[in-house]
């Protein structure tokens, strides 16, 4: 597990992740920060997403050819 795009992998899903709790609770919560920033927060989990898929496909893809 010394391989350091399995880290930059976590660190992506764990971006998503606080990406998607922040957002969410915008739109739980409603009010000024919602109208400001609901649909900035959903297209950054949106691109932190699309990071994490294509680091995690490559570090399965790396693993499997035994890089």
């Amino acid at each position: 597990m010394s391989d350091p795009l399995y880290y930059l992998a976590l660190a992506a899903v764990a971006a998503v992740v606080v990406a998607l709790v922040i957002g969410i609770g915008g739109f739980g919560k409603g009010g000024a920060f919602n109208r400001r920033n609901a649909n900035k927060m959903m297209r950054l989990r949106i691109l932190f997403q699309f990071i994490a898929v294509v680091l995690l496909l490559s570090y399965v893809y790396l693993r499997s050819q035994g890089g």
